[in-house]
């Protein structure tokens, strides 16, 4: 057997081995409790022993299913808090850390790229890098004209690895399901499949970044590094100093979380239109709160193409809704697909699902938080509530689904920092058909 298949029987091992472990502690947990001990404190330690499993097989695999861990863990706000704090550890860790190539193999990488002269582009090359990424790992370089710069490298092998643990974790999504009430596993694992072969291609996120940069260049309150060379599998970019959000999430002033939850929206709203992209995977670790005050955001492998800016009905379907026509939103959401033509949905009953949603965006300002995040997961999530029932009955047509993932990530990491903005504002300035009618 060679290396390669070797490594794909491991994989498949270690991900078949989550549900039975998870499974094992449950049991054992059961003997615990029979044997007396008390049941909180035998929950908490199977959660904990779960998380670091977690930890330790996604971490490892790098490809997909770390991939997988990266989107769950936005989504952990959702959780109530006895429940998320084991997972919010060990998930997050996934945001920016793997284990590391060894450096041999990282220079065969930049030898197969840039050629066997490779370090003749680089006045100094650390071997050790200095963050990890679901398909690579970032080691921080000097180029030859002397900027500093960030050195991303695939890891050999990630396409087939990336799509086998994809395929793997569909068969597991009911085990994933359990630790994320409220989340859709299957539809996120589908859609991390169609994105997979754009982001194995680093001259295709080369692009995608440039285009972000120079439509930022300049702009006082969002930087984008940009890139200076790159191949299929290895892309250089400025290198940026800041503090991540996972940072400020656990330990940030709140100063620095208001500002950070105002840029982060402010960014994701104005990338459709200066950038005609909107950046896809809205996760802690690809943004940092810079020195200056400004936003800085990298890793743009997960991109939606919006040349014509974000859809119009979406702003359109938001004001009908805050000006209570019922009627209004529900014929423009069977216009665009969200409602079947063979669905009969009662349209107030619509606006009643709809209106907790539009919180955020009905005052001034509003503060997102674990706790609201909680509420909507409940409100949705129970299937005996009338909203869970109605929102079956929905439908997300195929060209809104990563709008949509990209606005539930977002909202995640916005409950996780606890910020209050203007978001309003924000999106009356950059949401086509959204901006209040003029009196």
């Amino acid at each position: 057997m060679n290396d390669i298949p070797r490594r794909a029987v491991t994989r498949s091992a270690k991900l078949a081995a989550l549900p039975l472990g998870v499974a094992g502690r449950a049991t054992l947990g059961l003997g615990k409790r029979i044997g007396g001990r008390p049941a909180e404190i035998v929950a908490a330690e199977l959660q904990a022993r779960t998380a670091e499993q977690l930890f330790q097989v996604l971490g490892g695999l790098k490809g997909g299913a770390m991939k997988l861990g990266q989107a769950l863990s936005v989504f952990e706000a959702a959780l109530p808090e006895e429940v998320a704090a084991p997972y919010r550890a060990a998930l997050t860790k996934l945001q920016e850390s793997a284990p590391p190539l060894p450096a041999a193999t990282v220079h065969k990488v930049l030898a197969a790229e840039f050629g066997a002269d490779w370090r003749s582009r680089f006045h100094a090359f650390s071997d050790v890098p200095a963050a990890a990424a679901s398909i690579g790992q970032v080691h921080r370089a000097t180029w030859t004209d002397g900027r500093e710069v960030a050195v991303k490298i695939q890891y050999p092998g990630a396409g087939p690895a990336l799509l086998s643990d994809l395929r793997q974790l569909s068969r597991l999504a009911r085990v994933f399901a359990a630790l994320t009430p409220g989340v859709e596993i299957k539809p996120l694992l589908e859609e991390l499949l169609v994105r997979v072969k754009e982001e194995l291609d680093y001259r295709l996120e080369a692009q995608s970044q440039e285009t972000f940069a120079q439509a930022y260049d300049d702009d006082p309150e969002i930087h984008v590094p940009h890139v200076v060379a790159g191949g299929e599998r290895v892309l250089v970019t400025e290198w940026i100093d800041g503090t991540p959000l996972s940072t400020i999430i656990r330990e940030g002033t709140q100063e620095q979380r208001d500002r950070a939850s105002l840029l982060l929206a402010r960014f994701l709203f104005s990338g459709p239109v200066l950038a005609g992209l909107l950046h896809a995977d809205p996760h802690p670790g690809n943004f940092r709160l810079l020195a200056d005050g400004r936003l800085g955001v990298i890793d743009f492998g997960a991109v939606n193409h919006l040349p014509d800016g974000a859809p119009e009905p979406i702003g359109v379907i938001t004001r009908l809704a805050i000006d209570g026509d019922a009627a209004g939103v529900l014929a423009l959401l069977r216009a665009e697909g969200f409602v079947k033509p063979t669905i009969h949905v009662d349209a107030d009953a619509v606006l009643r699902y709809l209106m907790p949603l539009l919180e955020p965006i009905m005052g001034p300002t509003f503060r997102f938080s674990r706790a609201w995040l909680r509420g909507e997961a409940i409100r949705l999530g129970d299937p005996r509530s009338p909203a869970n029932q109605l929102g079956r009955q929905l439908n997300l047509p195929p060209s809104y689904l990563l709008i949509h993932r990209v606005t539930l990530g977002t909202i995640g990491v916005l409950c996780q920092l606890g910020g209050e903005a203007a978001y309003r504002s924000e999106m009356e300035r950059w949401q086509p058909g959204f901006a209040a009618p003029r009196t």
